[in-house]
């Protein structure tokens, strides 16, 4: 018994040792970064104060020392754009969009009617393209035009002697960017299930290729890539995370590649809300992921449309049958893990879209307000606002302050709403409105910023919001805040003179 005693003990002397000369990624906090001229820190923690007890007895052992959780703070981008139908262009810059200066840690963006929402999307078959476009010009602003992505965009084969333009493969696309993360996505990062992987590796370490931490993604994989896109890896800032499509809804995660291998249970969940109510011309298209141990959901929508009375309602129950159906699948394989199912059972909520909530004035009304720009007045007739402080849609959930402009309805590539005098059909006219909208729910997200973006690509404008977000990270000891942003929240939030 005191041989079996001093074995074990030896072994799991061996195995810290081990896994502490490995440094494994897992525990590994950030340093300090210089971003944008400010300094912002990342825990100062030692890694010898790194969890790294990893004990090879019974579950039920009691471990050496408590553990409890350091908060530590990440800055999310999230965006919602409905881009009207229109397949952008080669030349089309996302970079003032996306607040490439800031360098955020994670980008979470969704775009609504990337393809016109006729009866051969919603019925037959949706178009790619588009997303395939999006895709390659979202990575071009957030990594440069040299990675391999962008040559989808160029002028390929010459085809009886003139170039022409190949329509870009998003299967292609999707799969070569997420290839680049080298698998660092994981299925599963629960505590247990990294401890399980740990042991696994010191003890059949001569054949460490046969346990390679699997990829998180329920999607097929392609492995019919080119072997030089590993070549690209290095000049990659964010790595994409996932993407999605659903008829006209898009939405795509993206992260500081450093990050990537901290992202865990990846999921996705889509669900229809459109004709007849199931059909994906509406409805949403939620991901919930793990990041550290915090779980996260993000939740991209495009609501019922109209402005007549009640539409409203409509808007309301695509809500509330969103919140009740949603189901993400069970992929965690550790025993007992606490990972949500649904959506609000997640830590940190952000949900953005066309939400479709109009403001209960007449045309004539809402214009007057409007070149007033009296914003407070018009906010106060929101149909978002009053069906949330009635109790009947969002109940617990919060929005920002509102101080641009209606984001809806403009005439294409101009600064005129459709309700100021632009000659088209009456049925085609449309009282401005705050149609774009971005909400969260639970605790640990402190709002930053929440404006628009002026592109006259469609007939609505981009909203855009920064969030800082506590995570929580397993540490041993006492549980620390540590502090990532020595910035003011003032240099974020805009002033009231700026948006029109």
């Amino acid at each position: 018994m005191d041989n079996e005693f001093e074995d074990r003990r030896t072994m799991s002397d061996m195995l810290q040792s081990n896994l502490q000369r490995k440094k494994q990624p897992f525990w590994r906090v950030l340093t300090m970064k210089e971003r944008n001229g400010r300094t912002m820190e990342r825990s100062s923690v030692d890694s010898h104060e790194l969890l790294s007890d990893l004990s090879l007895g019974s579950r039920g052992s009691e471990p050496s020392m408590s553990s409890s959780e350091a908060l530590q703070d990440f800055r999310v981008f999230a965006a919602t754009w409905n881009v009207g139908g229109k397949c952008p262009s080669e030349n089309l810059d996302l970079s003032d969009f996306l607040q490439v200066h800031n360098e955020p840690d994670m980008y979470v963006l969704g775009f609504q009617e990337i393809v016109p929402l006729n009866a051969g999307n919603v019925l037959v078959l949706e178009d790619n393209e588009p997303a395939a476009k999006w895709l390659t010009l979202i990575n071009h602003s957030l990594n440069g035009p040299s990675d391999l992505a962008s040559k989808a965009l160029r002028p390929t084969a010459s085809f009886g002697g003139s170039s022409f333009f190949a329509k870009p493969s998003y299967k292609k696309i999707k799969k070569t960017l997420k290839k680049l993360n080298e698998k660092k996505l994981k299925s599963c990062n629960c505590i247990l299930e990294m401890e399980r992987k740990a042991a696994k590796d010191f003890c059949f370490r001569c054949q460490e290729s046969n346990f390679n931490l699997e990829d998180s993604s329920t999607e097929e994989e392609d492995d019919s890539f080119p072997i030089s896109v590993a070549l690209a890896a290095n000049q990659m800032k964010y790595n994409l995370v996932t993407a999605k499509q659903m008829v006209g809804i898009f939405v795509t995660v993206w992260m500081r590649k450093e990050l990537v291998q901290y992202v865990g249970h990846l999921r996705v969940c889509r669900i229809s809300r459109g004709i007849m109510g199931c059909l994906g011309n509406k409805g949403c298209i939620s991901v919930s992921m793990s990041f550290y141990q915090t779980s996260f959901c993000f939740i991209c929508s495009h609501l019922a449309s109209g402005e007549k009375e009640g539409d409203e309602l409509r808007r309301n129950l695509d809500v509330i049958e969103i919140l009740k159906n949603t189901q993400f699948p069970r992929i965690c394989k550790t025993q007992n893990s606490r990972m949500p199912d649904k959506i609000l059972d997640h830590d940190r909520i952000i949900w953005f879209g066309d939400l479709n909530y109009r403001i209960s004035l007449s045309k004539d009304d809402a214009k007057r307000l409007v070149e007033m720009k009296d914003w407070p007045a018009l906010f106060n007739k929101d149909q978002l606002k009053m069906e949330r402080e009635a109790g009947r849609v969002f109940k617990g959930w919060k929005e920002g302050k509102i101080y641009f402009a209606p984001t809806y309805k403009y005439a294409f590539n101009s600064d005129t709403y459709y309700a100021e005098g632009v000659k088209v059909s009456k049925n085609k006219r449309r009282t401005p409105a705050w149609c774009d909208r971005i909400l969260w729910h639970g605790t640990g997200l402190q709002q930053l910023s929440y404006v628009r973006k002026e592109f006259k690509f469609s007939d609505h404008r981009p909203v855009c919001a920064t969030f800082l977000v506590e995570v929580e990270v397993m540490f041993r000891g006492q549980k620390k805040k540590v502090s990532t942003f020595n910035f003011q929240i003032n240099d974020l939030v805009p002033t009231r003179s700026s948006f029109y």
